[in-house]
């Protein structure tokens, strides 16, 4: 797990002595096995997240295969000065909508402009810089740049409280009746720095069980 910026035993340690609410979800979850997922640039990650917005996962990657059918080597051959080559007509007769197509085009031309960062780049950026430098994307909000800043580059200490699953998770974690509010999820969340983003995942994981 050394591409996370924690360890996570500390994490999990952390997180069972901070609050001990969370010690039976981590006992009933096990081995922290949150994966990270992989990309070639900041611009490719961004892309294929514009094309899964507010789509199901199987959809979305039928329609991001037909887009990347356009590039040498398919996906691996997305860069941001391909996409701007790519005729609106192509972009869109792969199922793309227009307000994505818009969203790609700003991504590809602020990729290119140099506004985006490289995978290096970010690495090497806070929290805070990254969520300002993606969020000026058309089409790319906190809730982006923040699962941008959990699955990518494997940030410690994410929170995102526009997640409804996650507050959703929190209230059978908790044994809520309803969900929180933002409010009230940032201030318990309190307790889960700086290992936030494992608290989440660990909460993630109890919509997954039967």
């Amino acid at each position: 797990m050394t591409a996370f910026g924690f360890e996570p035993s500390e994490a999990i340690a952390h997180l069972r002595a901070a609050d001990p609410g969370l010690m039976h979800i981590i006992d009933t979850a096990g081995p922290f096995a949150m994966e990270l997922k992989k990309a070639r640039s900041v611009f490719a990650a961004l892309a294929e997240a514009i094309v899964y917005q507010q789509l199901s996962n199987k959809a979305a990657a039928t329609i991001f295969s037909r887009l990347c059918v356009h590039f040498p080597r398919g996906a691996s051959g997305l860069t941001a000065e391909r996409l701007l080559e790519l005729s609106d007509t192509r972009i869109q007769d792969a199922g793309i909508s227009r307000p994505k197509l818009k969203s790609l085009r700003d991504l590809a031309r602020r990729t290119a402009a140099g506004e985006i960062p490289t995978l290096a780049g970010a690495r090497r950026m806070s929290d805070a810089e990254i969520i300002e430098c993606l969020i000026a994307v058309h089409g790319i909000g906190r809730w982006s740049a923040e699962m941008f800043l959990m699955f990518y580059l494997g940030r410690p200490d994410v929170l995102p409280l526009d997640d409804y699953s996650l507050r959703k998770a929190y209230a059978v974690a908790f044994r809520k009746r309803q969900p929180p509010s933002r409010e009230m999820l940032e201030k318990h969340g309190e307790k889960w720095r700086p290992y936030r983003t494992a608290a989440c995942w660990y909460l993630w994981d109890t919509l997954n069980r039967p």
